[in-house]
């Protein structure tokens, strides 16, 4: 009998507070660079980039889940995660590790009409409680 794989996630910090991505959604994650601003478009797409000849689109998910931007720091990453057969990048305060939940709550239903069509859930560490973000709603007009 194989043993059953636990689906893995990257934890990613956004002020405070941790969130989670399927990692089987990530492309890389690079360090801050540059952005090309794009005039007219929503106050969290940031711009674009060029990642190795590609040309990719940058999305704050600070400003995505409603938080207010800060300065970028030393920590600030871009996650690049493949979406819709595309990249998209995903600013976010820091990386924090490779992890895995051993049981899944459904978001809470009360957290606001964004937050909870963002989540597909809440898994719990030691560290305290991660959201688990829902790629294709946060990235989503």
């Amino acid at each position: 009998m194989e043993p059953t794989k636990q689906v893995q996630y990257i934890e990613i910090g956004i002020g405070k507070e941790r969130y989670a991505l399927r990692i089987d959604d990530i492309h890389e994650i690079i360090k801050m660079q540059d952005i090309t601003v794009i005039p007219h478009t929503n106050p969290y797409i940031k711009g674009v980039i060029n990642l190795r000849g590609k040309v990719i689109a940058v999305i704050s998910l600070r400003n995505r889940l409603g938080c207010i931007e800060e300065a970028y720091s030393k920590l600030t990453r871009i996650v690049v995660v493949n979406y819709k057969e595309s990249m998209v990048g995903l600013i976010v305060d820091r990386v924090l590790h490779v992890t895995s939940f051993s049981a899944i709550q459904p978001p809470p239903k009360t957290i606001g009409e964004l937050q909870d069509s963002c989540f597909t859930g809440v898994g719990r560490t030691e560290g305290g409680l991660v959201f688990i973000l829902k790629l294709e709603h946060v990235l989503q007009e």
